[in-house]
Formats: C-alpha cells, structure tokens, sequence
C-alpha cells in the first residue's frame, strides 16, 4: 500500500471514529417530553447538550384540551424524562397519553415522570368541587408558571431528577443549576423593583388563570369576566359584571394569548379599560422568546396599562 493511500484509508477510518463518537453523544442525551413549553424551557436551561427537548403543545394552544394523537405517542414512547405541570392540568390528555405509549419509564410513579406542581405551594384550593362549578381544579390552581419564583425549588427538583437519569452527568447538572439560580434570583429582584406601581392595582381577569401573578406582584383581583372556569360568558353575565365595576374599579382586564379575548375586548369597550393580552408562557408572542422575555414581557404589558 502506497503512502498516499494508507493516508487516505486512516483519515476515512478517522472519519468514522469521529461519526461514531458524534452518535454516540446524541444517543447519550436525555429525551425529554414536555407537556407544556415553560418546562421545556427550563430543561433547556438545566439541561443544556445533555438534553433533548419536545415540547407537545405552543403557547397559542389551551394546555387543557390537546388531543394524544399519534404523533405525541410516537414522542411520548421515546421519552426518558416526562416534564408536566400536574395539578390536573393535562388531566384531559396525559393519563391516555401514558396509558398508550406503551412507556413504563413515565408512568406515575416512576422517575421518568416529573411534575413541577409538586414543589410549589399550590394556591387556589377549593373546599369542594362539583360539575356545576365548570372547569375547577380539585388541587388547586394549576398555573404556577407564571409566578417566577415557582421556578427555584422546581429546578432545584429537576435538576436532581436530571442527576437520576443522568448520574455520569452530575457535576454538569449541578453547575447548570448553580448559574441558573444565581441569575434567577438577581431577575427576581430586578422585576419586583421594576413592578411596585402594580401593587394593590385592582384588575379583572378573564379567565382565573393569574392567581400566582397575582400574590407575586400584589395584584387585587376583583373578577373573572367568565361564568364559572372554562365557559366563555354570555353577553347577559358579562352586563351583570359590568354592572359591578362602578364599585370595583378595575383598570385593567388581563387574559392570556391562548385565549379569545372577544369577552375581554366587549368588557373594554364599556368600561373603558384596557385589556391586557398576556402571553402566559414561552411563546405567547414573539417578544417572550425565552423564560427571561417571558417575564420581562408581561412586565412591561401590565406597566404600559397603567
């Protein structure tokens, strides 16, 4: 063999070796099924390469009511960590989900199932619950994103399941954790000076979506513009509510980018207040890219309604 040619045969078995090993690390990331987009951002976050992240739903869809169609199962079967909200969120479509994807790692129970709602204090919890009150949540509010300060014990937990899963990857995992706590924290801090003006502001809500924004900008929440959680008003309960604002003073009207805001806009009009269309989670528009735009984004809608 010619020197030209052992030269050529080592850099194609090179070649190779480099293939190899780039599979290999693909194949050494952890497959990550998030039901909603917050969590798939936050495992980005403490995940970085170590991760693979689907996202089964965008921030325009009402997490409530997705459908398990062949394409989440054919996702859901490969996972090895399934990130949801909990609090019976995804009550509607998970459990099917699970049921169907012939997975036993993100089965309850099991490590490869993860539910954020289990490390936050959940607010909202109704002393009973019956079909007459419509769309309620037995365990109480479900929509602990939108409150940042959820997110330091839910990565603390995640990070941990991570190290799980992940153990050769531990000490990656922890520094991860460490950087995003630390920045966390200092935007916490940051937000809370820049949102003072909102305290004891008194809005209507048109879904009752904003009970963890609410305790953590010190919002006064005088109503929902729906009839009971999950229906969309009628125009005679809206009048009825309107009739309440003489008294109530609300200066603003919040709903979320999911949502329809016909209800919201017909309020405005009356009552000459603005409404406030909040993107809810990651995505909501195309400002709120990232956690941090998430909630610099909202931030900044609810300040330029005062």
């Amino acid at each position: 063999m010619n020197i030209f040619k052992a030269c050529r045969v080592f850099g194609l078995a090179i070649g190779a070796l480099l293939l190899l090993l780039a599979a290999a690390r693909v194949q050494a990331q952890v497959n990550v099924f998030a039901t909603v987009p917050e969590w798939g951002a936050l495992a980005e976050e403490l995940g970085g390469d170590k991760v693979k992240v689907y996202v089964a739903t965008n921030a325009l869809q009402d997490p409530h009511r997705v459908q398990a169609r062949p394409s989440l199962l054919a996702r859901a079967r490969g996972a090895q960590l399934l990130i949801a909200t909990g609090a019976e969120l995804e009550i509607g479509w998970l459990p099917i989900l699970q049921r169907d994807a012939g997975n036993p790692n993100i089965l309850p129970g099991q490590p490869g199932m993860f539910e954020a709602a289990q490390y936050v204090q959940l607010l909202g919890v109704p002393a009973s619950v019956d079909r007459s009150m419509g769309d309620v949540h037995a365990a109480g509010n479900p929509h602990i994103q939108t409150d940042p300060r959820n997110f330091l014990p839910i990565a603390r937990a995640l990070t941990e399941r991570l190290m799980l899963l992940d153990s050769s990857n531990g000490t990656f995992y922890q520094d991860r954790l460490r950087s995003f706590l630390s920045r966390w924290q200092a935007s916490i801090e940051r937000w809370g000076a820049a949102a003072k003006p909102l305290q004891g502001v008194n809005i209507w809500v048109q879904h009752d979506g904003f009970t963890y924004l609410n305790a953590w900008l010190g919002l006064t929440q005088v109503g929902a513009l729906e009839s009971s959680p999950g229906m969309d008003p009628s125009v005679a309960h809206l009048s009825t509510v309107l009739q309440r604002q003489g008294q109530l003073q609300g200066r603003m009207i919040l709903t979320a980018a999911y949502m329809s805001d016909a209800p919201s806009k017909w309020f405005s009009e009356r009552a000459k207040v603005p409404v406030v269309v909040l993107p809810f989670t990651v995505g909501g528009n195309k400002e709120a890219t990232t956690l941090d735009t998430f909630f610099e984004n909202t931030l900044m809608r609810l300040l330029q309604a005062l």
